[in-house]
């Protein structure tokens, strides 16, 4: 019997389970991570977020991030301003501003003085094989929009890669955006070969979106900072929004902002919160 330590917190009600990796002899891999997720039979959470020391000596950590089904994952927004925050109350380091390893590349994490997290999270990219993504025939490899077959529908989306993959579509209503049936049929398409994240997204001015998301691996989640970047850029892209000034994602768990920089990194800042301690053994 194994007993680990851990922490629950949220970024905007998309919920964590924080493991110190550190300190813990700790290997997700052979942890039962889906019973842990299960909100009626363990902890609940959208993503289980490993704390290591990192493998480069020019960052601080890395990062790890499994879903609720038991599957790593390259990156995870909202989990990198929980990450930044726990690793400051540990102790774990005193920096403001941290480098941090994870397998969608290396992002810069930074605690303000308002409470406020901001993350760099590196530049966006585009092309089908960065997706990745399997484009239809005759379609350019640097289209704004790719169409994506879900049975007798052609849906036309917009492909980023924000260290994960995402999909991200125009709607007029938000709240009345077809999220579980259109999200359930392109998250496992089989032109996304990694899956997808499918972002559903109205713009309510050039400075403001209303965005839903449903997750790879984890459904419909209350909030997505990756998410919320791939909508911005692509509403950049699309013409929709303006770059270098904040845009204001309002998702259903509260607001995140974005800012796409003029020399292509994307900045998101938001909130995080810590809701208990406890301790898992298995």
């Amino acid at each position: 019997m194994k007993t680990l330590k851990f922490t629950k917190m949220h970024g905007l009600g998309n919920d964590f389970v924080v493991v110190d990796a550190v300190n813990q002899d700790f290997n997700p891999l052979e942890a039962p991570l889906a019973q842990w997720a299960d909100r009626f039979r363990g902890v609940g959470f959208d993503q289980l977020l490993v704390v290591e020391k990192p493998v480069s000596d020019a960052a601080d950590f890395r990062y790890r991030i499994f879903n609720a089904d038991g599957g790593e994952v390259e990156q995870c927004g909202n989990g990198a301003r929980c990450f930044v925050r726990f690793v400051a109350d540990k102790g774990l380091t005193d920096k403001k501003e941290i480098v941090v390893e994870t397998a969608g590349g290396v992002i810069v994490p930074k605690l303000l003085d308002n409470g406020l997290v901001t993350v760099n999270m590196g530049k966006p990219r585009f092309r089908p094989s960065e997706i990745p993504f399997v484009a239809v025939a005759g379609e350019a490899d640097d289209a704004l929009t790719y169409q994506v077959q879900t049975g007798l529908e052609s849906v036309p989306v917009s492909c980023v890669n924000m260290g994960n993959p995402h999909a991200v579509l125009l709607v007029e209503d938000v709240q009345r955006a077809p999220v579980e049936r259109l999200g359930a049929a392109i998250e496992p398409n089989k032109q996304f070969p990694d899956r997808v994240n499918v972002g559903f997204m109205q713009v309510v001015d050039r400075q403001a979106v209303r965005l839903r998301v449903y997750e790879r691996g984890a459904g419909e989640t209350q909030a997505c900072g990756t998410g919320a970047c791939a909508a911005v850029v692509a509403g950049v892209r699309l013409g929709l929004l303006d770059a270098g000034v904040p845009v204001k994602v309002t998702l259903p768990g509260g607001d995140l902002f974005i800012e796409w920089q003029p020399g292509g990194h994307v900045l998101m800042t938001g909130p995080v919160e810590t809701v208990f301690e406890g301790e898992l053994r298995y």
